[in-house]
């Protein structure tokens, strides 16, 4: 009786963690990943709490990319819930040669595969990343999160250098550090590597790595435990301080104050602080101006959106890790183009669609990415319309826009008419049907076949490959 009571209050907790959630992600990353988990029971002597996904792949996304969220929540909801552990439904397995991470299913590495063990918080319940002197791996870091991963072009280099330079031996020009950049362009990313580049070059120091929310909610238990003075002194032990989404901090006059302290006291004693947040800090509404005066003192470096050349090697580089899942060049270069909103999409698209052909045994291609990755091409594509294409590569070859339509078979004509079509499969989201209607009613079959065609002449044609990219360019500026 007292199990069945213990599990109807988890589930009316997870309810409302659940409602919570949907309103901060959106309607879609909820009903995809947190809406399949399925809540197991608390472990009463160390207070975690079991949370199951049905594949390993899924456990693995959520635990990298909501773990942090999840247990914070948890912990606000129910004080016997000090950590939550992500794993794959008992009795489920993920296909061989499909495996992320540990036999956990938490996606996070143990000490056999990275050389930093993961302990617990302290009694102060700092979950953040925290390294001692003691040889204790920074909790909370991603072993994944390097400047060895990280790929640099001219959209990031400010920011990537400013980070290096701030994890590296020698004493930084600039303190504190800011990365401004929007939602998964990579600040986040080079947050974790400055942590994991300044253990390597300063192997006894402290470093402390947290959400500027998680900041604020584990100062709130302090106060609430009578901790404040241990919560301060322990906070300013550090060497590193990291942290992350400040925009958060808008609006709390204490942990405001708190913030301030520290940092004016990290500084004083020659530590190094950065910080990372979606806007600059002249933009942050709500922060006391002496505090914005702190986070605008030292470098802000921007992160750009990635542009198509930064987008193509980051696809290129994360490739090395499917191996030898084969992706074609034509798949690589149809994603950089048509997720263009941020890295985070671009990379987790490039997942999933490996994901799906692992799982199911099918071939990666062209028409597999179409047919996985809708929601995200839909929401990233610029309506490009046929008729713009049309119009546009028939200025590009000199033709008649009527040509389009016709039925001659000149090469002349021809071939702009089937480049014409393959654009319209590349940038719209038209059925090879429908593209067949706008070019004279054609069947669907002649379409598909133009389509390949132009493919196969971009890999052994220069001149055809740059008359597509230059169409491209032209089209999607």
């Amino acid at each position: 009786m007292r199990e069945e009571q213990e599990a109807l209050n988890l589930a009316a907790d997870w309810a409302d963690i659940s409602q919570g959630l949907r309103k901060d992600l959106g309607q879609q990353l909820h009903s995809q990943w947190i809406k399949p988990i399925q809540l197991g029971m608390i472990v009463k002597d160390s207070g975690t709490l079991d949370l199951y996904l049905p594949t390993e792949f899924a456990a693995n996304w959520v635990s990298d990319r909501f773990a942090d969220r999840l247990s914070l929540a948890w912990k606000i909801a129910r004080p016997d819930v000090r950590a939550v552990r992500i794993s794959v439904l008992p009795g489920r397995r993920a296909p061989q040669g499909l495996r992320f991470g540990n036999s956990d299913g938490s996606g996070r590495r143990g000490a056999n595969d990275s050389g930093m063990t993961s302990l617990p918080g302290d009694a102060l319940g700092m979950g953040a990343a925290e390294l001692g002197s003691m040889g204790q791996g920074p909790i909370g870091l991603d072993p994944s999160l390097t400047f060895t991963t990280f790929v640099t072009g001219s959209a990031n280099v400010l920011a990537s250098n400013a980070a290096q330079r701030m994890a590296a031996t020698e004493t930084p020009q600039f303190a504190p550090l800011y990365l401004k950049a929007a939602t998964g362009q990579g600040k986040t990313h080079l947050l974790h590597a400055i942590g994991h580049a300044y253990l390597t070059a300063h192997p006894r120091a402290r470093i402390f790595y947290c959400s500027a929310e998680r900041f604020m909610v584990e100062f709130v238990q302090a106060l609430r435990q009578n901790q404040t003075i241990e919560f301060k002194a322990r906070l300013r032990g550090f060497d590193l301080l990291l942290v992350d989404d400040i925009q958060f901090i808008i609006g709390k006059a204490s942990a405001q104050e708190e913030l301030l302290y520290t940092i004016d006291a990290l500084l004083a004693e020659g530590k190094r602080l950065v910080f990372a947040a979606d806007r600059a800090p002249q933009a942050l509404d709500g922060v006391e101006q002496r505090l914005l005066s702190r986070l605008s003192m030292g470098l802000v470096a921007d992160i750009q959106p990635a542009d198509i050349e930064l987008r193509r090697t980051i696809l290129e580089h994360r490739l090395l890790r499917f191996s030898p899942t084969h992706v074609p060049a034509d798949v690589v270069e149809f994603l950089a183009r048509t997720i263009n909103r941020n890295v985070r999409e671009l990379v987790g698209g490039l997942n999933k669609l490996i994901a799906y052909a692992q799982l199911t045994g099918q071939a990666v291609s062209l028409q597999l990415a179409e047919e996985q990755l809708t929601d995200i091409l839909s929401a990233n594509r610029r309506r490009i319309t046929i008729d713009e294409i049309q119009r546009t590569v028939c200025q590009f070859y000199r033709v008649d826009r009527t040509e389009m339509s016709s039925k001659r078979r000149a090469r002349a004509v021809v071939r702009p008419r089937q480049v014409a079509m393959y654009l319209a499969k590349v940038l719209t989201p038209r059925s090879y049907p429908e593209i067949g209607r706008k070019f004279g009613g054609r069947d669907h079959s002649t379409v598909i076949h133009a389509v390949r065609l132009i493919e196969d002449l971009r890999t052994r044609d220069a001149d055809m490959d740059g008359d597509v990219r230059s169409l491209l360019r032209q089209l999607e500026s």
